[in-house]
């Protein structure tokens, strides 16, 4: 891959920060994205680090890992939403290396533009990730799969769910990974008209109103799906 979609549309590199304290994986990482011609203006072990690096470069994204120092918890989290309130342009692309579901939700309830939760494994998708890394940055929405069989299929939200087509659980679960209607109908093998006409009816169902911007959209979803 010579030059990604995200980076040519631009006409200029990507600028990215990166925090995690396992330094294997943070450079990893580095070496990936530099290959493709996205320019990580800093790499960084723990949360401050990182609040102070964004403040000072203005990246177009941060990637970030939930957990780093000190108590190993909920610091990248904590470090992702307050750049999200601070600088609501960048955006932040958030990596665990487990499902966990009240992270997700708590970083897409939001709001904001460009923000994506992914396990770390999808780094090894390479395609992918670089995908989803340009789509945050242009203000996409990206969620971890994983993370939204769990959202969607919650035994709280059966009764909810069950007035959906079997399509229609597609649609809304490829939705709520971030496609927009002409990606869901390449997946789908379906028309835009079709998806529309899905989306339209998902949303009817479940009580919630289409925004004009597909992560809002998203992330009322995801907000509806998840609350007990």
């Amino acid at each position: 891959m010579d030059g990604s979609p995200g980076t040519e549309s631009r006409g200029e590199p990507l600028t990215v920060v990166l925090a995690d304290d396992a330094v294997l994986l943070r450079e990893g990482v580095r070496s990936l994205l530099e290959d493709e011609g996205i320019s990580v203006v800093a790499s960084v072990g723990d949360g401050q680090e990182l609040l102070r690096a964004v403040a000072r470069l203005r990246p177009d994204l941060a990637i970030v890992d939930v957990r780093m120092p000190p108590t190993h918890t909920t610091e990248g989290l904590e470090a992702a939403l307050s750049i999200k309130r601070r600088f609501p342009d960048i955006g932040v692309l958030v990596l665990s290396q487990y499902v966990l579901r009240e992270y997700a939700t708590e970083l897409l309830g939001t709001e904001s533009v460009g923000v994506g939760y992914l396990l770390k494994n999808r780094v090894t998708d390479i395609d992918r990730f670089l995908e989803s890394v340009n789509r945050i940055a242009e203000g996409g929405t990206v969620i971890d799969p994983d993370v939204v069989r769990q959202l969607l299929y919650t035994s709280e939200k059966q009764d909810s769910l069950a007035a959906l087509t079997p399509r229609e659980n597609e649609v809304l679960e490829a939705m709520a990974e971030g496609l927009s209607n002409r990606g869901i109908s390449e997946r789908l093998f379906v028309s835009v008209s079709s998806v529309e006409k899905a989306i339209s009816a998902i949303f009817d169902k479940l009580g919630l109103h289409a925004g004009e911007s597909t992560s809002r959209r998203v992330a009322a979803v995801l907000a509806y799906l998840n609350r007990s």
